[in-house]
């Protein structure tokens, strides 16, 4: 005996689901796991690799497809792709308890990461492994937030932790070659910006090596090229000034 299964029912396995209220109803998607995030940061480009099927739902987990009606009335079309771009674009995802507490486990690690990756101890210019910055996220009970990305968070961690340990950013060498007239000049408007000039060459033309915090490289950037009508050049030497070996945090 055949057992039969209502057409407006789609059962559904292993799926990620995006979730959207509109017009005071419920709609839903069912996506491929781990597709998701590929689609809104630009990596995943075919649709039928997000989607498990081009259907909107009004509830994945019991099959149960969305009236033609209920789509007009909510969306002004019954165009089922389009709308599961909508959804898929602008919807809230649905994960189970465990996928959501892996998920910021994972984030927590890979803030980590980026600051250890970024940081130095100032005094040694040694840098701290992830490991000790993962200790030192704990002790300030940094608690993850699943909506930012990873390298917003670790600019915020950043700045946490240098209240309870000797920490900063790496700084970047640079190299700046400046026509001579305009190097003076140019010169007293860049100090602010740099952290600290190792050497000066007078000769040609007006050679600066020097460190910087890299959140003002831009803003050197486009002095340089402003203030010397591209005549003048910068050279990046190191991204990170750092001395060998790790830096051991008791």
């Amino acid at each position: 005996m055949s057992i039969f299964t209502p057409t407006n029912q789609i059962r559904l396995t292993n799926v990620a689901v995006v979730r959207m209220k509109r017009a005071g109803k419920r709609f839903e998607i069912a996506c491929y796991k781990n597709k998701v995030v590929g689609w809104r940061s630009g990596v995943e480009k075919d649709l039928d690799e997000v989607l498990q099927t081009h259907s909107v739902f009004v509830n994945v987990s019991k099959g149960q497809v969305a009236k033609k009606e209920d789509l007009i009335s909510a969306f002004g079309t019954d165009d089922q792709t389009e709308i599961c771009k909508q959804i898929l674009t602008k919807g809230e995802v649905q994960v189970s308890d465990k996928e959501r507490h892996t998920q910021l486990e994972q984030m927590f690690r890979d803030i980590a990461t980026i600051v250890a990756d970024k940081c130095v101890n100032p005094e040694t210019k040694r840098p701290y492994t992830v490991i000790l910055i993962e200790r030192a996220m704990k002790d300030i009970h940094y608690s993850v937030k699943a909506n930012k990305s990873t390298k917003q968070q670790a600019l915020e961690v950043i700045k946490q932790l240098k209240e309870k340990m000797k920490i900063e950013r790496a700084h970047m060498r640079l190299r700046f070659l400046l026509p001579v007239n305009e190097g003076k000049k140019l010169k007293e408007k860049l100090k602010p910006l740099i952290k600290v000039i190792e050497s000066e060459d007078y000769s040609q033309q007006l050679e600066i090596v020097c460190l910087i915090d890299p959140g003002c490289f831009r803003e050197i950037d486009e002095l340089i090229k402003k203030e010397t009508k591209g005549k003048g050049s910068l050279e990046v030497l190191n991204l990170k000034d750092v001395e060998e070996g790790d830096e051991k945090f008791e």
